[in-house]
């Protein structure tokens, strides 16, 4: 009985362990949640285009743009022995081929002027044109790596080639002004619109060269379609005839185009002519509505850059 009753007493091995009373604490006081205000949120979205909003973007960036122009200028000429003289040479040579061919040989007439300074104040403005266009239209291709690992406002580097064919354009001017002195032409006073007709040009230039450079990053025909178009452009625009030589009933087609009423302003401004101020406000009107309208179809393109380039 004694080995029995011992035995009741063990705990079986199987049983529960018996819990302890603990010593009563208190827990720790929990905060209360309370809803704070609410945090700022900012949402980063596509600004809309407007040629203001790009003006203004672009000066912000105006350093980049500098950088980029100087890097092109250099690489234009890298590893050339006449460096800065094909900007002179290329208009030049071309002025003595077409004052063979039109000047002498075909009697194309100059306005009463002698034809070689007449072809030549026309193709120093054309072959600013046509350079900043075809460079501007190539650039974004050309700087695709660029593009696709920061951000910056992708106008900067069609704006980056037209600046840098202006440095061709001045150097072109110096020979411009040595004929005018060989010849005893003096400028009258529309040379002070000079600077104004610099700047469309260079408008002029900027909307073509940034509609060809959005649609080339989509289209890689652009680039083989874009000299041809160049080439034929020329002889559309009267650089190497007068506005006078075209029909009158004709002459309104010239007119679509602003290049007619700029170039004729050059000529004018710089050789003493009168100015057609119809063509200089024509071709003005056209530029800022061709700046305005690349600008805006440039910033609905750019925003598939990165991933289409």
């Amino acid at each position: 009985m004694t080995g029995g009753t011992s035995s009741a007493h063990k705990p079986h091995p199987m049983a529960a362990p018996v819990l302890k009373p603990q010593p009563h604490s208190e827990l720790p006081p929990v905060a209360p949640i309370v809803a704070s205000a609410a945090a700022p949120v900012h949402v980063i979205e596509a600004g809309r285009a407007s040629l203001l909003s790009d003006l203004r973007e672009l000066w912000a960036h105006r350093d980049l743009l500098y950088f980029l122009t100087l890097r092109d200028v250099k690489l234009r000429y890298k590893q050339t022995v006449l460096g800065a003289l094909w900007a002179i040479l290329q208009p030049f040579l071309t002025m003595v081929v077409f004052t063979v061919l039109f000047g002498r040989l075909a009697k194309v007439p100059s306005d009463g002027l002698p034809y070689p300074i007449f072809a030549y104040a026309g193709l120093v403005p054309w072959q600013f044109f046509q350079n900043a266009v075809n460079q501007g239209g190539n650039s974004l291709v050309g700087n695709a790596q660029l593009i696709t690992k920061v951000y910056f406002p992708r106008m900067v580097i069609p704006g980056a080639a037209v600046l840098a064919a202006l440095v061709d354009f001045a150097v072109a001017s110096l020979i411009l002004f040595a004929m005018m002195a060989f010849y005893g032409i003096a400028p009258g006073a529309g040379v002070a619109l000079y600077p104004l007709l610099i700047a469309l040009l260079a408008a002029v230039a900027s909307a073509a060269g940034m509609w060809m450079a959005a649609l080339n990053v989509r289209y890689r025909d652009v680039k083989y379609v874009l000299p041809f178009t160049l080439q034929l452009g020329m002889f559309l625009t009267p650089v190497i005839y007068p506005v006078t030589f075209v029909p009158a009933n004709w002459r309104w087609l010239l007119m679509l185009n602003p290049l007619t009423g700029i170039i004729g302003g050059f000529r004018s401004a710089l050789l003493g002519r009168p100015l057609d101020w119809v063509a200089l406000g024509v071709g003005a009107a056209l530029t800022l509505a061709a700046l305005a309208l690349a600008a805006w179809v440039f910033r609905r393109m750019e925003r598939s850059f990165a991933d289409v380039i």
